[in-house]
């Protein structure tokens, strides 16, 4: 049966997630504020692994809010991309990460699915961490961990979790497309704009 927990969750995320795709500063006070409530949640079910995982969205979602407040050196913190090689690396040191992460679940705790559960984590923290930076690749990471997530959740009876993570898995392409569009949009305005020196020499 779907608790009044879950339901209060799952809004407050889906409106963090929504405005997340849509380049929207404000979706990481809502982040830290559904994560605190799926944070309890998970711990009824059992789920440590994505227990801690709350515990860091927490935190990141107050840096990550911080972060794009603040924004580059040129003004607001632009959308870029990741170097092939740092994420090879990341993919590589997120796969020994959810290996160890679930053996110490499986040695110690009675987590459901450990390994799958680890999964989660591991590459939630990368997804998350590319966000805060406002990286193109934090989208396809995400759309990993819906994947992983929608029957890992439904296993477990959280059926409403499961179906907005499918939803969720929607909005992560639709994001990718968006931010790929705005990368695009401001490069282009940065070719049209002209050099410092060409203004002075113009004026």
């Amino acid at each position: 049966m779907t608790s009044p927990l879950e339901i209060a969750a799952n809004a407050v995320m889906t409106v963090s997630i929504f405005l997340a795709g849509r380049n929207n500063v404000h979706s990481w006070w809502l982040g830290a504020l559904g994560c605190a409530m799926f944070a309890t949640l998970f711990y009824r079910v059992n789920l440590y692994a994505d227990v801690a995982l709350q515990g860091f969205f927490i935190l990141t979602c107050l840096v990550g809010w911080l972060q794009w407040l603040r924004g580059g050196a040129g003004g607001a913190l632009p959308i870029t991309r990741v170097r092939a090689g740092a994420l090879g690396a990341m993919l590589l040191a997120g796969v020994a990460a959810t290996a160890g992460y679930g053996l110490l679940l499986q040695a110690y705790t009675n987590a459901y699915a450990p390994f799958i559960d680890s999964s989660v984590l591991v590459f939630s923290i990368v997804a998350q961490l590319l966000l805060m930076g406002r990286r193109l690749e934090s989208w396809p990471f995400w759309l990993l961990v819906n994947t992983i997530s929608v029957p890992l959740y439904a296993s477990r009876g959280l059926y409403l979790t499961a179906v907005l993570y499918a939803a969720y898995w929607i909005n992560a392409v639709a994001s990718w497309l968006f931010w790929q569009r705005q990368m695009r949009q401001h490069a282009a305005l940065a070719l049209a704009r002209p050099a410092p020196a060409a203004r002075a020499a113009g004026s």
